[in-house]
């Protein structure tokens, strides 16, 4: 009789790794687990991508392999007895993963390939050896990577066309997969429009003072009853009531089962503070109207007038990207009826106030939230590899136009937009007259209240009986000697993350999962005596 064969699934995230240990002769999930973030420097996929040019790829694909290797040794299976692993996440995830070069995706555009050197690379859906990606597998275990549709809308944008019922759908429809690297796609009869919007990662409940990613103990959202009841996640990921919250009173009333378990605010749990803060008219040209600039929560938990900001700036990017991919395909707002969203914020985050709010277009009557699309398809791959041909024939077929965010006027032109109404208060008629006076079609209010189908009940619908695990180890340090170097500590003292350290003998030492890298550098610019350069700091294992 034949011993347990076991594969793994994987999910290579701009926010963090998430894999499933699966049975494959049942096909049955065993274990989940999670990495509480990304181990390279930066805050989004540019970042990552900055990184691995400056530092070199084989430096950014050690960090991230050392990563998913001790991902992997926490799902409690002997990994001598994995025959398979299977990936999914958008191109440059993918590729630094693989090892693969990104300079085709750091620069796009024939003439910018050619005038560098630069070979742009194949990401076809493949079958390669894990070992030799550096996985801590057998020998002869297999890696089954899918396609990217183009090289800048990759698997982790087919995963959420193909795991949602986008490709199927007849009527106008958009998705989105809500996460730090915001990808959508807008389908019109048989032409599909697709984008990326590097909306940050307050999406992610990153960069927030007490942000956290959809797990337990996060806040996911708040529910209206009179007064605003904190929802909770639980140890399955599975949202509860917890406190109370009059806004008026500035009062928290301990209440429900979650009631002193809340230990951060995740993505969604932002998005709810930011319709409620709008809906109580508490935010005032960028900042809070509370007594104290706060907004308490429970459990010591709170929002200040920078995460509002930060969630409202991500807003803004997902709202200028589904208005550039309806202008591109040249359709009004009225024409748009039915939007699907994917990713943990797609799941927990109340769908009606994300309208609201801006995060879908106004004129979605029908909304479908699904989970983790990226992890569910990597799982199909992982339980009948032969997918990769059909996802490879269906990523063929799609007559897929990509609209370059940056640089596109729309978008610059609606984010602009977007940044005056959180900065500076200015109403939506000045918004619409802006935009008319360039050609661009007026927003329109929300109506009704849309249908919204929930069809999974959190972001990762199985874990397995073992339940979920969070990897809080991972990343590692950069080092440097600075010459000239005075041993001020003022860059120490400037990191926003508190990231960097300063030792006695006058070393740098940062970790990277900390880090915001090329988001922040403020490291380097406090520097009094300008002899810090980020880049010359090295890999230390």
């Amino acid at each position: 009789m034949r011993s347990m064969a076991y594969g793994i699934s994987l999910d290579i995230g701009t926010s963090g790794t998430r894999g499933h240990a699966v049975d494959l002769d049942t096909g049955k999930i065993l274990s989940t687990s999670v990495t509480e973030c990304h181990p390279l420097p930066g805050a989004n996929i540019m970042d990552h991508l900055t990184f691995c040019i400056n530092a070199g790829t084989d430096t950014a694909h050690k960090i991230l392999i050392d990563t998913v290797n001790k991902l992997i040794a926490t799902l409690d299976i002997d990994l001598n007895k994995v025959e398979r692993v299977s990936i999914c996440g958008n191109p440059i995830q993918l590729s630094l993963f693989q090892g693969i070069p990104v300079d085709d995706l750091a620069f796009a555009g024939e003439n910018a390939h050619k005038a560098r050197g630069i070979t742009a690379q194949k990401r076809d859906a493949g079958v390669f050896s894990a070992v030799d990606v550096g996985l801590n597998v057998r020998d002869g275990c297999e890696l089954c990577v899918p396609p990217a549709i183009r090289h800048e809308i990759g698997a982790d944008a087919l995963a959420m066309m193909y795991k949602s019922g986008f490709l199927e759908q007849k009527e106008n429809c958009m998705v989105t997969d809500y996460g730090t690297n915001a990808e959508m796609a807008l389908k019109i009869g048989d032409d599909i429009y697709t984008g990326s919007a590097a909306a940050g990662p307050a999406m992610e409940g990153q960069s927030i003072k007490c942000g956290m990613l959809a797990g337990p103990g996060a806040i996911s959202d708040l529910e209206y009853d009179f007064q605003y009841i904190c929802k909770v996640l639980d140890e399955n990921i599975i949202s509860q009531n917890g406190d109370r919250i009059d806004l008026a009173l500035e009062k928290v009333t301990p209440e429900g089962p979650m009631s002193g378990k809340a230990t951060g605010i995740t993505g969604t749990g932002v998005i709810a503070a930011v319709s409620a803060v709008l809906d109580a008219h508490l935010w005032r040209k960028g900042k809070l109207t509370t007594s104290d600039g706060l907004l308490h929560l429970q459990d010591g938990v709170y929002i200040d007038s920078h995460d509002i900001s930060e969630a409202m700036k991500a807003i803004g990017a997902m709202r200028a990207g589904h208005f550039t991919l309806l202008e591109h395909a040249g359709i009004k707002f009225s024409d748009l009826d039915i939007m699907y969203m994917a990713g943990a914020s797609g799941t927990y985050v109340d769908a009606v106030k994300a309208r609201g709010v801006g995060l879908l277009p106004p004129s979605c009557k029908t909304i479908y939230q699904y989970g983790n699309t990226s992890l569910a398809m990597s799982t199909d791959i992982l339980r009948d590899p032969e997918l990769l041909d059909e996802l490879q024939g269906i990523a063929n077929g799609i007559r897929a136009n990509h609209v370059m965010f940056a640089g596109d006027p729309t978008f610059e032109q609606i984010y602009t937009q977007e940044l005056a109404v959180c900065d500076e208060g200015m109403s939506m008629e000045m918004y619409n007259k802006n935009n008319a006076m360039v050609g661009i079609q007026e927003l329109p209010k929300p109506k009704g209240t849309p249908k919204v189908h929930r069809m999974v009940e959190r972001d990762i619908p199985d874990l397995g009986d073992r339940g979920l695990f969070i990897l809080h180890d991972i990343g590692t340090e950069l080092r440097a000697k600075m010459d000239g170097c005075t041993g001020c500590k003022k860059c120490e003292r400037e990191c926003p993350e508190h990231a960097l350290s300063v030792t006695d003998d006058k070393g740098i030492v940062v970790k990277t999962k900390n880090c915001l890298g090329t988001a922040c550098y403020r490291c380097q610019f406090s520097c009094p005596e300008k002899v810090y350069k980020y880049d010359n700091l090295k890999l230390t294992f």
